[in-house]
């Protein structure tokens, strides 16, 4: 082998493993843009915020109108996984999605496993009850051993019910429509939820529930991101901030919340 052809071999075997380098540190964020699609990962039982459709393999909502322009302004599709809000977690640990924007409040449990970019939306605990004298009651006036209260499973609703109401009864169920039924038929004194979603209920059913938008908590809603995934965080954090001052917000506030 002369020495011209070695150095070929050389520079051929160089070559080879700087490309090889190159492609195992593209950042998440190019390699979403290289296949093409933004995987959404979302509960779709929190209307206004998402809602499936089409048996559980589509969504809607407040939630799914930001991810797409999440995608838009990355040039690439949106990919929707309609999953139980439990399950949204470890799917972004195990890469089965690339995001999640699904009503999640930013909480230091939940910012131990995931990044957070947000807050884009903060909201708040309030009530569903056919009851004015519950809807009216203070934080310490719920907590009576006679009231039972249905929540979402998996969110800080039940969380918060067990913690600072713990003489409340806490019913979980996996669906929206499955809460506002059992409020319906008095099978528990109220649902307890976040602001955007009992405007959505009391909109939607006039005249058949009260509630109170007093806000009992501080929930502020983001978009999680598993943590090793820089460069779609600091993406992110500018489209978020780009969104905000271009009044994209605004105009799906005024679309899903009227």
């Amino acid at each position: 082998m002369n020495k011209i052809f070695k150095m070929l071999l050389l520079v051929a075997i160089a070559f080879s493993i700087n490309a090889t380098a190159a492609q195992s540190t593209a950042t998440h964020l190019q390699q979403i843009i290289k296949k093409g699609t933004l995987v959404l990962g979302t509960s779709g039982n929190m209307t206004p915020m998402t809602r499936s459709i089409n048996d559980g393999k589509d969504a809607v909502g407040f939630d799914v109108d930001l991810a797409e322009a999440m995608a838009k302004s990355m040039g690439v599709e949106l990919k929707i996984k309609v999953i139980a809000f439990e399950k949204l977690i470890p799917a972004l640990q195990n890469g089965e999605i690339d995001v999640i924007v699904s009503n999640m409040t930013i909480t230091p449990a939940r910012n131990t496993q995931v990044t957070f970019v947000g807050p884009y939306l903060t909201s708040g605990k309030c009530l569903i009850t056919k009851d004015p004298t519950l809807a009216s009651l203070k934080k310490e006036e719920l907590n009576n051993v006679q009231n039972k209260m249905v929540v979402l499973k998996g969110t800080t609703d039940e969380t918060f019910v067990k913690v600072a109401m713990p003489n409340v009864e806490a019913v979980t169920v996996t669906t929206q429509e499955e809460a506002i039924t059992m409020v319906r038929d008095s099978k528990v004194s109220a649902m307890l939820s976040e602001f955007p979603i009992c405007k959505s209920i009391t909109t939607s059913n006039p005249g058949e529930f009260v509630s109170v938008f007093s806000n009992l908590t501080y929930e502020p809603i983001g978009i999680a991101i598993a943590p090793q995934n820089v460069h779609l965080t600091n993406w992110t954090h500018n489209f978020l901030t780009r969104a905000n001052q271009v009044g994209l917000l605004e105009l799906l506030a005024a679309k899903w919340f009227k």
